[in-house]
């Protein structure tokens, strides 16, 4: 009797461990999905093994994934950007990645698919730096970055490369261009 409910424990307990398995689309600091910021370019092959991987710049003669990559589902649809810190060096961790899919999402529930009122909801901003045509928002204690394009500012914004433009300028229903995470190399 006792061996019974010992192996019916560990049972349930197996399948309580089964089921926390990663989820490939939640986007926490230094982790989208199953990718990480130690992972290398040459891994990505096996991290996105049932995906397509396309090399933006082939290397000729190169021994393993090198340069920036898009991965895509196999049913088409694109996920991912990868940006590597070295181009040429199969061994360069991933410094960039911009985000394609709406599936993709923080644990607070942001992704390409939100808009700027949801950020300033849910988020502290650690800066805004406005570019010729858009505004970069940095989240506090978080790899996200979005980038809103100045089109959907008021018109009095758009057009001055100079100004300086503050979080409260910007429209609440603006939504994103990119949405990107950004991860130093260590």
């Amino acid at each position: 009797m006792k061996k019974t409910l010992f192996f019916g424990v560990i049972a349930v307990l197996l399948f309580v461990q089964c089921g926390k398995d990663n989820d490939p689309f939640l986007i926490k600091q230094g982790a989208i999905g199953n990718l990480t910021k130690e992972i290398r370019m040459k891994q990505i092959d096996s991290i996105f093994a049932q995906d397509s991987i396309v090399k933006l710049n082939p290397i000729a003669d190169a021994l393993g994934t090198q340069g920036e990559v898009e991965i895509y589902e196999k049913g088409g649809n694109k996920l991912l950007l990868l940006s590597p810190d070295n181009e040429s060096d199969p061994e360069s961790v991933i410094t960039n990645i911009q985000i394609f899919d709406d599936r993709y999402k923080t644990e607070k529930g942001l992704s390409k698919s939100s808009n700027f009122k949801f950020v300033k909801d849910n988020y502290t901003l650690a800066g805004v730096e406005t570019t010729i045509n858009a505004v970069v928002i940095f989240l506090e204690n978080s790899d996200i970055f979005i980038t809103i394009d100045k089109k959907q500012l008021p018109e009095n914004l758009r057009y001055d490369p100079t100004i300086s433009i503050e979080a409260s300028q910007i429209p609440d229903d603006a939504t994103f261009k990119y949405f990107m995470a950004g991860w130093d190399k260590d």
